[in-house]
């Protein structure tokens, strides 16, 4: 029983990017892969290409590693291995 003044939950919380990798690629067009966390698991979205993967320990050289494969987007704005 809900005490007065309480809420159902009804739906699932919507995903959370709680880190994201950018790259540019050689004609200057940005990429990124968002490491989203929509409860326990957390999981790599690509924006450019829709690419979905279950995020493991270190998604972040994941991401880059993805990004530079398939849109060889090599250039990191900061300057350092992390974006």
């Amino acid at each position: 029983m809900l005490e007065p003044g309480a809420s159902v939950h009804t739906g699932a919380m919507p995903p959370t990017a709680v880190r994201q990798v950018r790259r540019w690629d050689q004609h200057g067009r940005e990429h990124v892969v968002r490491l989203l966390k929509p409860g326990v698991r957390r999981h790599l979205l690509c924006g450019t290409c829709g690419w979905r993967r279950r995020a493991p320990f270190l998604a972040w050289l994941t991401a880059a590693d993805h990004l530079e494969r398939v849109h060889q987007a090599t250039v990191d704005p900061a300057g350092s291995a992390r974006g």
